[in-house]
């Protein structure tokens, strides 16, 4: 099986969608690998604060792209752990700081030339559920299958208020709902790779649904195995 023949499932969306979790269980339940393609926008943006890049310097934010390694590990629990240049950097990685200096580093074209390639990596057998926001526009447009989700951004801060809440971190709702619209802005609006559905993607609004449904909802669009 050639690389472009591997199947592949995008699953693209706003922040606080759910796509990270439903990714990850379907691919578990599908036996395929597992893209993240946010998370490696975001150890770019973590290795460029720790170096003290600005994060509008587009020729520096590239030099950091190929100079950054990002490797995706399991800990004994069989949750994911991302390691940014040999440092645990999961839970930097899931602050709103982080998101942040992701969606600033997105926008740019440079960056996101950088990464293409990377992620296209990911594509092995037995197949790939890929995790992003222009995962079925831009990195694998030819991807069989394709899934847009989303939610109101009112529940999208709630959830995203628990995750953070329980981890200890200090945040407040209204703050978050705040960071959530400003961040769909600037995805929506950029010139390069906008936000927004496939034509030919699934969508799946996910406000008031529990997890087993939407992933329930996505496996459904999968052929019999």
């Amino acid at each position: 099986m050639t690389q472009d023949n591997v199947p592949v499932l995008t699953i693209d969306g706003p922040s606080g969608s759910g796509k990270g979790t439903i990714t990850r269980l379907v691919a578990q339940r599908l036996g395929w690998h597992y893209l993240d393609s946010g998370a490696l926008y975001r150890a770019v943006g973590i290795a460029a604060g720790w170096a003290d890049l600005d994060l509008s310097d587009a020729s520096a934010l590239v030099r950091c792209t190929f100079d950054t390694d990002i490797d995706f590990q399991e800990d004994h629990g069989g949750e994911p752990r991302i390691i940014v240049n040999g440092l645990d950097a999961t839970d930097e990685l899931r602050t709103e700081t982080a998101g942040a200096a992701a969606s600033a580093i997105a926008a740019i074209p440079e960056v996101r030339a950088a990464l293409r390639d990377r992620q296209r990596a990911y594509r092995r057998p037995p197949g790939l559920v890929a995790d992003g926001r222009d995962m079925g526009t831009v990195i694998f447009p030819d991807a069989a299958y394709k899934v847009f989700l989303t939610a109101s951004a009112e529940e999208r801060a709630e959830r995203r208020y628990k995750q953070l809440s329980e981890k200890g971190v200090s945040v407040t709702l209204p703050g978050l709902l705040r960071e959530i619209l400003a961040r769909d802005a600037r995805d929506a609006n950029r010139a390069v790779a906008p936000l927004r559905p496939a034509d030919d993607a699934v969508r799946i609004d996910t406000t008031g649904l529990p997890i087993d449904a939407v992933v329930a909802r996505v496996l459904a669009l999968m052929p019999a195995r």
